[in-house]
């Protein structure tokens, strides 16, 4: 059995609190961490228009970056790729919309401070239906 870094203990707790942040505003969660040759897309939720593929950013307060700041161009396009390999196999009837969650903890209580969620963060190249 492998032992779980630091990295990713903290990585769960902000997906953790990011999947309930969800849930508590209505959306239902369908999956967490599919993963496929593209990347990996952290959470994918479903509400009344839209079936949503989240990236989950966790860092601590005393960060001098957003944690949505780490989710790049070459972050998004493995996303959206991802993404569209989910629903080759799983069909949905609702828009994609791609999503950052920004979550900040307390380095020394590990305890969440906030949960932030950007909707609408990006979007794939050529489409903007969002202006």
């Amino acid at each position: 059995m492998s032992k779980r870094t630091a990295a990713q203990i903290i990585g769960d707790m902000g997906e953790n609190a990011a999947e309930k942040y969800l849930k508590n505003k209505g959306y239902t969660v369908v999956g967490r961490n599919y993963r496929c040759r593209s990347g990996e897309i952290d959470i994918i939720a479903k509400d009344n228009k839209y079936i949503v593929f989240a990236e989950v950013k966790t860092r601590g307060i005393n960060s001098l970056e957003r944690p949505g700041a780490w989710v790049d161009r070459k972050k998004q396009k493995k996303i959206i790729t991802a993404a569209y390999m989910y629903l080759d196999e799983n069909a949905a009837d609702l828009q994609p919309r791609f999503d950052v969650i920004e979550v900040v903890y307390d380095n020394v209580t590990r305890m969440i401070i906030s949960v932030e969620h950007i909707e609408d963060a990006f979007m794939q190249e050529g489409d903007y239906s969002a202006f």
